[in-house]
């Protein structure tokens, strides 16, 4: 009833702006400055100075307060860089100008120009000399006092959250000035920036489920790619020998804090390197992003410090499994034990599994959310790795990592496998998993295939979850604060 009693106001003031001739939504002003622009200019002058400026100052943005005392009033005015106080009364607006005051609303876009001055509280403010309408908002924005509270309002009205709360605005400025960043770092370390497809024939370069399409021209299925890395290795091979590129990828799988089906990623790869080599360049871009945004290499990510200086703590999956999980060494080769532990764990493992993927239920279930400060688990098994190369040292493990902070995973990283024939035995294996049911296992790729024969060089390669990384860098408990417009569930009206 309420909220039906102010649109009901603000409608009646609509009616009588229209009645006097006042055009609601002009496209004729430009503003010649901003809220921080004035600050960082004039923030420090006194009033003696500001008094003999001629200039005059013109601002535009979003009613966000009022003080009224009946000829006069103070008003907040916000654009894209912040607020700033303006001084509005009747003997210097003319009659027109304090008309279309009277009948403004918060929430309400203006534009006023005038000189800067400084009140008895000492805070600069712009006498306002002229004032106009720019766009009326016809419903109520959120009280000022708590703003959007409703977690769902907030991600379903972006727009009200990014308004009534300047933390929210912040978080994705940072958001933009971290990508910049990584773009800086690739771009100065020699790598090209380049752009492969969302849709593709088969999905492939992860192990994930997919979200299908269908092109009706060309009467084919096609899929919202999982991840680039297969285009990417095709570059590879084509001389391209350092490549990146920033993406959108689509996993249909489910939604929680730390997954939303569509994300963005950074990957890349790197020709004659190796996956060891890849965790020295990631503590550098990790510190070169922390040393920009914090001016240090630690900071506090709910309420634990994060300390990035390296060297980061290295820890093989064996390693991590029976030194945080507490399994037996026998454990690790005994698939009878180890789906006996899984039970007791309470992981989501099949007895059919093999015995790689067992492990690493294990460590998902026990080992991940433990991985506080940044640790680079290594060397994982052949069965969850279908494109990694394998050790060297132990042909059942791949020249891997995966690195973990404050609990989950943030990037996954490994020694590319350029060997057509292990690949193709690998596909096989995977295919094999499909008929069993697993429908996130990969598919055959021969035209991959095909492009391995040609002759790929050693490389290494990785990808960063930029979404994750962003919560990090932002101190976001959950990833749909870091995705301006995350998927919810339709809401039914």
């Amino acid at each position: 009833m309420e909220d039906n009693d102010l649109l009901k106001v603000r409608l009646e003031k609509i009616a009588a702006l229209k009645a006097a001739g006042v055009d609601l939504y002009p496209n004729d002003v430009k503003p010649q400055n901003t809220t921080a622009q004035i600050m960082a200019q004039f923030g420090d002058t006194d009033s003696e100075t500001l008094a003999q400026l001629t200039q005059k100052f013109s601002i535009a943005g979003r009613l966000m307060a009022v003080r009224s005392f009946g000829k006069a009033a103070f008003v907040k005015i916000q654009d894209r860089k912040g607020q700033m106080q303006c001084y509005i009364a009747k003997n210097i607006l003319s009659e027109q100008d304090f008309f279309i005051f009277k009948k403004l609303d918060i929430g309400d876009i203006i534009y006023i120009s005038g000189k800067l001055f400084r009140t008895k509280t000492n805070e600069l403010t712009v006498e306002v000399e002229s004032l106009r309408l720019m766009a009326k908002s016809i419903h109520p924005l959120p009280e000022k006092w708590h703003g959007l509270t409703d977690i769902e309002t907030r991600y379903r009205q972006r727009h009200l959250d990014l308004i009534s709360s300047p933390a929210v605005k912040e978080i994705f400025y940072r958001r933009s000035l971290i990508i910049k960043l990584m773009r800086q770092f690739m771009d100065t370390h020699d790598f090209l920036e380049v752009e492969t497809p969302m849709m593709q024939p088969r999905a492939g370069g992860a192990v994930a489920r997919p979200f299908k399409t269908h092109h009706n021209a060309l009467d084919q299925e096609l899929y919202l790619r999982i991840a680039p890395e297969l285009y990417l290795k095709r570059l590879v091979t084509g001389g391209l020998e350092r490549v990146y590129e920033i993406n959108r990828n689509f996993r249909n799988e489910g939604i929680s804090t730390f997954h939303n089906p569509e994300f963005t990623m950074m990957e890349f790869y790197w020709s004659y390197a190796t996956y060891e080599d890849l965790m020295s360049f990631t503590e550098e871009l990790f510190g070169f992003i922390a040393k920009n945004i914090f001016e240090g290499l630690k900071f506090t990510y709910q309420g634990t410090e994060i300390d990035m200086t390296p060297p980061w703590r290295r820890l093989t999956v064996k390693d991590a499994l029976l030194q945080i999980a507490g399994m037996d060494p026998a454990d690790l080769t005994d698939s009878t034990k180890a789906i006996a532990f899984a039970r007791k764990a309470g992981c989501d493992a099949k007895e059919t599994d093999p015995l790689g993927k067992i492990l690493m239920a294990i460590f998902d279930e026990v080992v991940e959310k433990k991985l506080v400060q940044p640790t680079f688990v290594t060397q994982y098994p052949v069965a969850v790795s279908p494109l990694s190369r394998r050790s060297n040292t132990d042909p059942e493990f791949v020249d891997r990592f995966e690195l973990y902070i404050s609990g989950r995973e943030i990037a996954n990283a490994f020694s590319e496998l350029n060997d057509p024939a292990d690949q193709r035995d690998r596909f096989v294996q995977q295919l094999k998993e499909r008929e069993a049911g697993d429908d996130e296992a990969h598919e055959m790729d021969e035209d991959y295939i095909r492009a391995l024969e040609y002759g790929m060089p050693p490389t290494a390669g990785e990808g960063i979850g930029i979404d994750r990384l962003i919560m990090l860098f932002t101190d976001s408990a959950s990833i749909r604060d870091v995705i301006l417009f995350p998927l919810l569930r339709t809401k039914q009206e």
